[in-house]
């Protein structure tokens, strides 16, 4: 009697397993725009870059012969693209001075043609700025006193007559404990 409840709740589990499957299936394709925008790839050299930097951009999905223009937010302006070595289309362009660091969309679209790629750059900002000098600060004024003994720092004149006299008064004690054990060595 028990097997009878257990197959129809089996049953129902199975079915609802399967439902979703065809759901997933019957969406709506993404818009026609969208995958015409993927239709091909820039080569992007080099893809990770400082802002001020010069990229190659490389695309192929054009034709030989033919012109392009490129678009990021990154670049300084729109990249035009000419024709290349068998390589497809070249243009090279600018990064922005102040892009801020994360990654950005790169849009080519073909001007002679219906040929559109993408690719993606990041910025990334090697050096953090930092003072060249100290920062005049908290610490009660330190960082000024700081600057000014740097400045003092190293062997100078007053520090190599300090160490001829502690080399002359070394040399004096030396001789002297020399001569006492020289006399109470001729003395015993």
């Amino acid at each position: 009697m028990r097997s009878i409840p257990l197959t129809f709740c089996a049953a129902a589990a199975a079915a609802l397993i399967a439902v979703p499957a065809p759901v997933a299936l019957a969406s709506p394709a993404a818009p026609a725009g969208d995958d015409d925008r993927r239709t091909g790839t820039v080569s992007i050299t080099p893809s990770t870059i400082a802002p001020g930097g010069q990229v190659e951009l490389w695309v192929d999905v054009c034709g030989k012969g033919r012109r392009a223009k490129g678009n990021s937010d990154a670049f300084t302006s729109v990249a035009h693209f000419r024709p290349a070595d068998d390589k497809g289309l070249f243009a090279e362009a600018r990064i922005r001075s102040d892009a801020e660091p994360r990654s950005y969309d790169v849009w080519v679209t073909c001007e002679d043609s219906d040929g559109k790629a993408t690719g993606t750059l990041t910025v990334i900002h090697h050096n953090r700025p930092s003072p060249a000098a100290p920062v005049k600060a908290g610490g009660g004024g330190t960082a000024t006193l700081a600057e000014r003994s740097a400045e003092d720092q190293g062997p100078g004149t007053r520090h190599a007559v300090i160490g001829l006299v502690l080399a002359a008064v070394a040399a004096v004690a030396v001789a002297l404990r020399t001569s006492r054990r020289r006399r109470e060595a001729a003395g015993s």
